[in-house]
């Protein structure tokens, strides 16, 4: 097989990097991105000057504050971060038709396997486009080079804030073995946690389990982990066209609670919000993800496909309340709600199937969601709502 060349290039701390282009009186001081007006709130993104002073993404903003009382905080602009991520993308574009975008956060991979001939070495090719990038948006990105989307993405992380790393082939487990396990893609708290559970803290201690033993600590991810602590990961990059940005809101409550009614009142707004969003692109979820924050840290999530894959609120909810009943199992009050749909494709046609039961309701419904983002559209947001939602 050919040997694979994977560049990850990735923007620490994309917000408050986009935010210093915008105002470059912030460089070289602490700033937290983070909502306005909730007592709530929680860090959205940070400088690297602020995580320094301990302060994490997903921190309570008073918290933060604490912490660094001198940084500046300012409110999340997704659109100018979704404009950012487009011109970070089009830098990239002429040198790979396959690239991936995994989140809206300056991460984006490119497979240049094979394009040697035309552009040179991966590592000059990535060193090009960070020049390139540097000085049309005065963004730094990261970079590396391996054989791999997942050894590509740790090598960034380990050179994080600027840096580069290449990665040849072969050395894939080499380079993982002396790494902490956090920094694995895909191992997640509750997996750090088992892992500790048997005093199990790096790479090369975890790597020596067999697959039978990670089966049977992990259940049908045991596979999954094996081939991850042992730097294994045939996944493609996938065209960006095939996987655009995903769409996310969240709410935080200003008290905490735990009411049924008022929870999935937070998680309809969510749905309307997100739905406005996609219709807008003129793009449709193919998986939803619904995550909860208890008032105590511990955070719960669930995911689910949706077939077809769907913009429409009244579509979107019923699965979304369903996920958050799954997620919502402890008697602890809820701070924080978040919606995250991805999978995102051009919707399905709405056409008539010879065998479905009721497709006329379907289409009533595409009708009421267009003629309520119409007059949306003409009179503001809060227009037009469903009864599920209080009056504004």
């Amino acid at each position: 097989m050919r040997e694979r060349f994977i560049i990850h290039l990735n923007v620490a701390d994309f917000a408050s990097a986009v935010e210093r282009v915008v105002e470059p009186r912030l460089q070289g001081r602490p700033v937290l991105i983070a909502p306005e007006g909730s007592s709530r709130a929680v860090v959205y993104d940070m400088s690297e000057e602020a995580y320094r002073h301990g302060i994490r993404k997903g921190m309570p903003i008073r918290k933060a504050l604490r912490r660094c009382p001198g940084a500046t905080v300012l409110p999340p602009h997704p659109d100018r971060y979704e404009r950012a991520m487009r011109a970070f993308l089009e830098h990239a574009l002429p040198y790979s038709p396959l690239i991936e975008i995994t989140d809206c956060r300056g991460h984006l991979f490119l497979d240049v396997t094979g394009t040697g001939r035309l552009f040179g070495p991966p590592p000059d090719l990535a060193w090009r486009i960070r020049k390139t990038v540097r000085s049309a948006m005065g963004l730094n990105p990261i970079w590396s080079v391996a054989p791999n989307k997942l050894t590509a993405k740790v090598a960034t992380r380990i050179v994080k804030p600027a840096g580069e790393y290449i990665i040849g082939a072969g050395e894939e487990e080499t380079f993982l073995a002396p790494l902490p396990l956090h920094l694995i893609p895909g191992i997640e708290s509750e997996d750090l946690k088992r892992f500790s559970d048997f005093n199990l803290t790096y790479v090369r201690e975890a790597a020596r389990l067999s697959e039978e033993h990670l089966i049977l600590l992990f259940d049908r991810r045991g596979t999954t982990l094996h081939e991850a602590l042992h730097g294994i990961d045939p996944s493609p990059v996938r065209p960006f066209t095939h996987d655009p940005l995903v769409v996310a809101a969240d709410h935080v409550f200003e008290e905490d609670t735990h009411s049924p009614a008022y929870l999935e009142q937070a998680l309809f707004q969510l749905v309307e919000q997100a739905g406005i969003r996609l219709r807008k692109q003129r793009l449709a979820a193919g998986r939803i993800r619904v995550a909860l924050d208890y008032s105590d840290g511990i955070r719960a999530a669930r995911r689910a496909a949706l077939t077809p894959a769907s913009a429409n609120d009244f579509c979107l909810f019923p699965t979304a309340r369903t996920l958050l009943r799954h997620a919502w199992k402890r008697r602890v009050r809820v701070c924080r709600l978040a919606l995250v749909c991805d999978r995102l494709t051009y919707p399905p046609p709405l056409q008539q199937d010879l065998f479905a039961e009721d497709t006329r309701g379907k289409i009533v419904q595409e009708r009421l969601v267009s003629a309520m983002d119409a007059i949306r559209d003409r009179f503001g947001a809060g227009a037009v709502r469903t009864g599920r939602m209080p009056a504004a």
